[in-house]
């Protein structure tokens, strides 16, 4: 299908069933946190997936093309990154699978209904007022940056969102995990899974991915550590698996 761009925008090949992305640099481009989150989270054949903060809709098309999840709902509150993402699934022609909606995230429950989703994954803004310097472009800020929603949003939305038993995925920093864990628990979401990615084998830890169950039982299991590079530049094995790439 021949999808009109706009002006900065391009089209990058995802390598997963033959889909491509609509892409802005000056704007949004995905990284590799939203590539290793769809490696991590896993979907059941006709379950129905929510993404918080969609971006250009990376997520719901990656999901899509590796699981049998039966619909996938991307919900993005900036209008230029929706429309970006809406292009993407129609390029597609993933119409009958995703749907993107423009909305607040801290607005769900209001929006698609209470216990509605199997599944939400969410690779939300890292860093609150205490981290970092705000981006001067608002799109890539609000991305990177706690504006328009906290981590307590996306967690307190997450468990009025998620059917009972339903499981929240979420790629987040290191230093947040505290703060992590104290709001999941305090809105029922027991964490169960968690895996920390590391750039070397020798560096620190600076992603976490962590799987939580709305109403869960207390038992947390620790994967083992996910290595992104086996020298600089090259990536692991596993890595390369996770982007549909030969090992």
């Amino acid at each position: 299908m021949n999808i009109e761009l706009n002006s900065g925008e391009r089209i990058d090949d995802l390598q997963r069933g033959g889909y491509g992305i609509i892409q802005n640099p000056e704007q949004f481009c995905f990284g590799m946190d939203a590539v290793l989150l769809s490696g991590f989270a896993w979907i059941r054949k006709e379950e129905k997936v929510l993404d918080f903060g969609t971006g250009n809709g990376i997520l719901p098309i990656l999901l899509a093309a590796k699981t049998a999840g039966r619909y996938f709902v991307g919900l993005e509150i900036q209008p230029e990154l929706a429309d970006m993402a809406k292009r993407s699934v129609q390029m597609n022609d993933l119409s009958d699978r995703i749907e993107i909606r423009e909305g607040d995230l801290r607005e769900a429950d209001q929006i698609f209904g209470r216990a509605s989703f199997d599944v939400i994954v969410s690779n939300p803004p890292y860093m609150n007022q205490n981290h970092g310097l705000t981006n001067p472009q608002e799109a890539k800020a609000i991305a990177r940056h706690e504006i328009t929603c906290c981590l307590e949003d996306v967690l307190r939305q997450a468990a009025l969102v998620l059917k009972p038993g339903g499981r929240f995925f979420m790629v987040h920093r290191p230093h947040r995990l505290a703060d992590i864990i104290a709001y999941m628990k305090q809105y029922k979401l027991e964490p169960k899974r968690m895996r920390l990615v590391y750039p070397f084998i020798d560096g620190e830890a600076n992603m976490v991915l962590i799987e939580s169950v709305r109403g869960g039982n207390p038992w947390l299991k620790m994967e083992p550590p996910l290595i992104v590079y086996q020298a600089p530049g090259v990536y692991t094995k596993e890595v390369l698996k996770i982007y549909g790439k030969e090992g």
